[in-house]
């Protein structure tokens, strides 16, 4: 038995979501653990089928010790894959009828199974929901998600001549005029578990849609596609307020324009926003803790911190040890901190963190990692965007 943190038995028949994440991946290495949004796309796939409706329990299906622990942290329980279903050539199927095995086997009766893709960075909780209730009301056995598509359809033969699918290329039809179909996005399936069982597929009996907005139908199977995620996880998922506890940031590049000047003494001056510092002020008398995190050992900063009146720790190295314990000794939960940043050495720090946030000019990396791109460059009121979009209004 490899199922770990197992849920209580029941005699009635359960909803469970099953999200099979294998450690290896060729188009994009570690993929199940690639963020968008500043959030792990396995974390993602879990918070989705913790949100929707009707759903009991969630379990990842892996070899991973790395995705198994990021899967638990997020709310799911684990199943240990074994090897012989850990290779490419390994189905998903077979993963969910294991999965399927371990999870009955430590005492639970499934009734319903929703399959979820963790390459799937956008399910709709709310769609996955409406699945599970087609299933559980008895309007069908097995529901996919799809969106609505009015797209002229086109094969290529084997001399590569254009063969039209799903129209005649004589007739072209205004919109209004055609029918829809209906593309399939990979996010999610939702199915009896008794009839799965039987068909050994995920399509049986009568099948239904899920209909998701187009949008959110990006299935991430190389680099390009994690870019596209990303791009469209900063339009549509940048929330106005950010909820935490306390505030950590780096210095240069952030509270400065990351730029510096020396005198014929060697004495080194920076550019900070006076705005910064009303922000900082702002966020002190709400009683927000706040910290400077530098790896820098120059004066400046301390000098910057001390006219702040913020704690600093500079000339750090490894800033994730370093926030790990500031946290700790302050009793403030990791998820609970946002962490802002302009440059790689920053990203360990905000890995950790459940708000990794990066100013407007970051470093191409840090802004693919971050859960919130602010509008503002580093030393032109970045640090005061942030305290606004912290404090509540």
């Amino acid at each position: 038995m490899t199922m770990t943190k197992t849920e209580s038995a029941t005699t009635t028949g359960r909803t469970v979501a099953i999200i099979p994440a294998r450690g290896g991946s060729k188009g994009v290495p570690r993929k199940n653990v690639q963020r968008v949004g500043g959030v792990p796309l396995i974390e993602r796939a879990v918070r989705a089928a913790l949100a929707a409706e009707g759903i009991d329990l969630v379990a990842v299906s892996t070899d991973d010790a790395e995705i198994a622990a990021v899967a638990s942290a997020a709310g799911a329980v684990i199943v240990r894959r074994p090897d012989e279903l850990s290779g490419d050539a390994a189905s998903s199927e077979s993963a969910i009828l294991h999965a399927l095995d371990e999870i009955e086997a430590a005492g639970e009766r499934v009734e319903v199974v929703a399959f979820l893709q963790a390459t799937s960075p956008f399910i709709p909780a709310g769609a996955l929901a409406g699945a599970v209730r087609d299933i559980k009301d008895d309007r069908a056995d097995s529901v996919f998600s799809a969106f609505e598509t009015y797209g002229f359809l086109w094969a290529r033969t084997g001399d590569d001549a254009a063969v039209a699918i799903n129209h005649e290329a004589g007739y072209r039809p205004r919109r209004q005029d055609r029918e829809p179909h209906y593309l399939e996005t990979g996010a999610f399936y939702v199915f009896r578990a008794d009839g799965f069982r039987e068909a050994q597929h995920r399509f049986f009996g009568r099948i239904r849609i899920a209909e998701v907005p187009e949008w959110s139908a990006v299935e991430i199977d190389d680099a390009q596609q994690l870019e596209i995620a990303r791009a469209l996880a900063a339009l549509h998922e940048t929330p106005e307020r950010i909820p935490v506890r306390a505030v950590v940031t780096d210095f240069d590049g952030v509270h400065t324009d990351d730029t510096a000047s020396v005198d014929a003494d060697g004495i080194e001056r920076v550019r900070v926003s006076r705005e910064d510092g009303m922000g900082v002020s702002l966020l002190r008398k709400a009683g927000i803790p706040m910290l400077i995190l530098s790896t820098e050992v120059n004066a400046v900063v301390r000098a910057r911190a001390e006219k702040l009146r913020v704690p600093v720790l500079h000339g750090i190295d490894d800033k994730e040890s370093a926030l790990r314990g500031w946290a700790e000794e302050n009793g403030i939960a990791l998820d609970e901190i946002a962490y802002l940043g302009n440059d790689v050495n920053d990203l360990p720090a905000m890995r950790i963190v459940g708000w990794p946030v990066a100013v407007a000019n970051a470093h191409p990396r840090v802004l693919a990692e971050a859960r919130v791109v602010l509008t503002r460059r580093g030393g032109r009121g970045a640090v005061r965007e942030l305290v606004e979009r912290v404090l509540p209004a």
